[in-house]
């Protein structure tokens, strides 16, 4: 499986066939790639924040590519004339060999184009699955309790966790979540892509060390393998 950041919560995820996920590339001055660059057999998106849904709707309908999120996101989606498939906490979708499974996040999702009505429906994050390999992305969000049972329903092998504070977890209770999800990996994500959100992810290190979690901080466009 190779796993690529393309910046803030952006991530290629692929092993045979490709999700994107919350693809903000326009906007992000981080990002290695143009939407028009980006190939995928999948979108998933977390919830409805521009920073996150992004440019999903255009690559979609661009690449005739189905967008994957909670409900009433989806339904949104498909007003702009993309193809959303909608779905729901606990569910699991199987698309052509990728499963993707929602679950909950602790955060908010009014869309920003809808001047933030509660159109988005709630916030998710995902567990995907290639070829036997998972990897959870938790999408923004806070330390909430039920992160131990994911950990304990889908042990995810790698966990993209948001580390940048204010609007997320900080670093301090990512590894707390860490340590509840137990992944062989941590990929930070959701972090100094602004000032305000400004995080050092390598204070994460040590500790998760001491747990037998390895911490892979990338940059954008570097990619992880396993």
């Amino acid at each position: 499986m190779k796993i690529t950041w393309l910046g803030h919560s952006a991530f290629v995820i692929e092993d045979g066939k490709k999700v994107l996920v919350d693809p903000f590339i326009t906007g992000n001055d981080a990002s290695p790639v143009k939407p028009d660059d980006v190939k995928c057999d999948l979108i998933a998106v977390t919830h409805g924040h521009g920073d996150h849904l992004g440019d999903a709707i255009f690559i979609g309908k661009r690449k005739n590519v189905p967008i994957v999120a909670i409900y009433e996101l989806a339904e949104y989606i498909n007003s702009k004339g993309a193809n959303g498939i909608g779905m729901n906490f606990g569910g699991t979708l199987d698309y052509k060999g990728i499963k993707i499974s929602m679950v909950p996040a602790l955060h908010s999702s009014g869309i920003s184009e809808s001047k933030f009505s509660h159109d988005g429906g709630l916030p998710a994050g995902f567990v995907i699955e290639l070829n036997g390999k998972r990897v959870y992305h938790a999408g923004d969000t806070g330390l909430f309790g039920d992160m131990k049972l994911i950990g304990e329903i889908y042990h995810p092998d790698v966990a993209l966790l948001p580390v940048g504070g204010l609007f997320t977890m900080d670093t301090k209770l990512a590894t707390i979540a860490a340590k509840w999800i137990r992944p062989k990996f941590v990929i930070p994500m959701h972090y100094s892509t602004w000032p305000p959100i400004k995080a050092n992810p390598e204070e994460m290190r040590e500790e998760l060390e001491k747990e037998g979690i390895k911490l892979l901080v990338l940059k954008p466009g570097e990619s992880f393998q396993f």
